[in-house]
């Protein structure tokens, strides 16, 4: 698929019922009720706390990927796309079956219903269901290992969502979207079923460098056994992680949810037209690691109560008040932040910064703005 044909479907098929970053079962219920008319909609468990988890079923292909998103039930920008997958995928008009013939695909939108409701990464009982795949101490990650053994899938897709903090390896360039191809032994061998997730990324990379060139990058592959991704590629099942990034004031993620969309779409054309077998695999390595290298705000050249001259790292803390996602400006360093980039910088011009009330800043302040020369500087994009 080129570009102008994903943003014309995704413009086309866009959910536009789903939006910015609080997504829970009460969004998209109307849509599986919706749905259930014509494809595969099952209610397949329920949470810690008695909230159902559903599934979709949609396609019939012998190439079966299982996809899954909200196992951190903060990180939504993956369940709307999914939404406009699927949107895009039933309309005829799309002249996309091929895709269907070739695939079928089982999602779970929203693994962690407790913690999309209570905007948390963590169930209702504290646990990182990411962290729990050998354990299997929750419901939510006893459902998903049951049907990971029952539906047998080919590919698995890890869908989650970053921070801000992210850059596209050590540079000025947010990590918009990141993808990794787990490791499924401590020596982090390059393992055949490992090669088929990397030929994967390496076409959708290729695509998106198109859109958002330098700010796509991969994660390290340390071997960890308790992590899902790397328990599902350890049973040689090819399994990609998907993160969705910072675009420059996108903090709603809606411009991110446009690239992890032309992402998943390209990546089921490639798989529904190839038998993919990891011989491509070598483009995955041109991709940079992830580091960092970035704050939400930094404001340079202050100068503190001790006359040393410093810069001041803010980070955008994300909060549920009142059924919406607010996002509370946090001081987390003051001192030289050479190497760092913010999404958003200021220069004091050797000035001293102060707070609402009109103190010198502190680290762990939370402030909307700052006063600079007597002047209010706003830290959140307007």
């Amino acid at each position: 698929m080129n570009v102008a044909h994903l943003k014309s479907l995704f413009l086309k098929h866009k959910e536009n019922s789903l939006t910015h970053r609080y997504i829970t079962n009460l969004n998209i219920e109307p849509l599986l009720n919706d749905l259930e008319k014509i494809i595969d909609v099952n209610t397949i468990g329920k949470s810690v706390l008695g909230q159902p988890i559903y599934s979709l079923k949609i396609g019939n292909g012998e190439k079966k990927i299982l996809m899954w998103s909200q196992m951190h039930g903060n990180e939504s920008t993956t369940t709307k796309a999914l939404f406009d997958v699927l949107n895009t995928l039933l309309d005829k008009k799309s002249e996309l079956n091929y895709i269907l013939k070739a695939c079928t695909l089982y999602i779970i939108p929203i693994l962690n219903p407790d913690g999309a409701t209570a905007y948390t990464r963590v169930n209702a009982n504290a646990v990182d269901l990411n962290r729990d795949a050998q354990d299997l101490s929750q419901p939510e990650s006893k459902l998903l290992r049951a049907v990971f053994n029952d539906f047998k899938p080919h590919f698995c897709y890890n869908l989650h969502g970053q921070r801000t903090i992210f850059s596209a390896g050590k540079t000025n360039k947010s990590a918009t979207v990141s993808f990794l191809s787990p490791a499924q032994d401590k020596d982090c061998t390059i393992t055949a079923n490992r090669k088929v997730a990397m030929e994967i990324i390496g076409v959708m990379n290729k695509v998106l460098q198109k859109v958002i060139p330098n700010q796509v990058g991969v994660y390290d592959d340390v071997f960890n056994l308790n992590c899902v991704g790397d328990t599902f590629q350890s049973e040689n099942v090819p399994t990609i992680l998907f993160e969705a990034g910072h675009f420059q004031k996108d903090y709603a993620r809606e411009i991110t949810r446009e690239y992890i969309y032309m992402a998943m779409m390209q990546s089921l054309d490639y798989i529904a037209n190839n038998m993919v077998e990891g011989d491509l695999y070598e483009a995955y390595f041109d991709i940079p690691e992830n580091e960092k290298c970035f704050f939400d705000v930094i404001i340079r050249n202050t100068k503190t109560d001790d006359d040393r001259v410093v810069d001041i790292g803010i980070v955008h803390q994300e909060k549920l008040i009142h059924g919406k996602i607010e996002f509370i400006p946090k001081i987390v360093k003051i001192e030289k932040l050479t190497g760092f980039y913010g999404h958003k910088e200021f220069d004091a011009n050797n000035l001293v910064v102060l707070d609402e009330r009109g103190d010198c800043v502190k680290v762990n302040n939370e402030n909307d703005f700052v006063i600079i020369n007597n002047n209010k500087i706003a830290l959140l994009w307007q």
